[in-house]
């Protein structure tokens, strides 16, 4: 849990700052920050990439995981979540800058393949680098949203922290029914997921994690299946 701990706080830390003096932060220092975030994100991602023992499952999981995610297109139903949630509490008459903060910081911390892969890694393996990452990048969109949203944005550490602690905690449960093998297969397709994330905040390439994210768990019978025929 101490990844999702370090993400809850970095976020609370983050709005804090953003109410208090988050308008003198120039955007050029909030646009550097986030590139170097994004080279290390790229760094971690293929450093688990490269923990792969059988590259044939991590290029079948990505191909047939995201023929699954586009098929669902979840970036999309994420979207209208989102859309859903906001007129909801709109419609409710909390549509104020508490109830917008909340929402939408709560979506953009909570919904990727960081949150996800990240939670995941820290059940299964115990290592937190994806959170650590992913608490700088949350610590920074806090402080921006936090400078025009006020005190909303400081209260969606607390989904944060029930939504990655519920993963991380069901990882680690699930942690005796997986094999190594499986584990470093996730791993390493997860991985790919995250150099996307990487490309994608350094504008480089925008790439559909999201519809890529079945990939990590139809890694799990195509690993069990290669090593029966290899």
């Amino acid at each position: 849990m101490l990844g999702t701990i370090v993400n809850s706080l970095a976020i609370i830390i983050g709005a804090i700052v953003g109410i208090l003096f988050g308008k003198a932060l120039p955007e050029k220092i909030k646009r550097t920050v986030t590139q170097g975030i994004g080279l290390a994100v790229i760094l971690i991602g293929l450093s688990m990439a490269l923990e792969t023992q059988n590259p044939i499952v991590v290029i079948a999981s990505l191909v047939l995981g995201g023929i699954l995610g586009e098929w669902i297109d979840i970036e999309l139903r994420l979207q209208h979540l989102g859309l859903w949630l906001e007129r909801k509490f709109a419609k409710g008459g909390a549509g104020g800058n508490f109830t917008k903060g909340f929402v939408s910081s709560s979506l953009m911390f909570c919904v990727g393949a960081m949150a996800i892969m990240g939670a995941l890694e820290s059940g299964l393996k115990g290592v937190h680098d994806i959170l650590y990452a992913k608490s700088m990048l949350d610590g920074i969109s806090s402080i921006v949203l936090a400078s025009s949203m006020g005190i909303g944005v400081l209260v969606s550490a607390i989904p944060v922290f029930l939504y990655q602690g519920g993963i991380t905690v069901s990882a680690g449960l699930l942690q005796s029914m997986l094999s190594e093998a499986v584990i470093a297969e996730m791993s390493a397709t997860g991985g790919l997921l995250i150099v996307g994330i990487g490309l994608t905040l350094l504008e480089i390439k925008e790439i559909k994690v999201g519809n890529l994210l079945p990939g990590i768990f139809v890694a799990i019978p195509l690993t069990l299946f290669f090593a029966q025929v290899m």
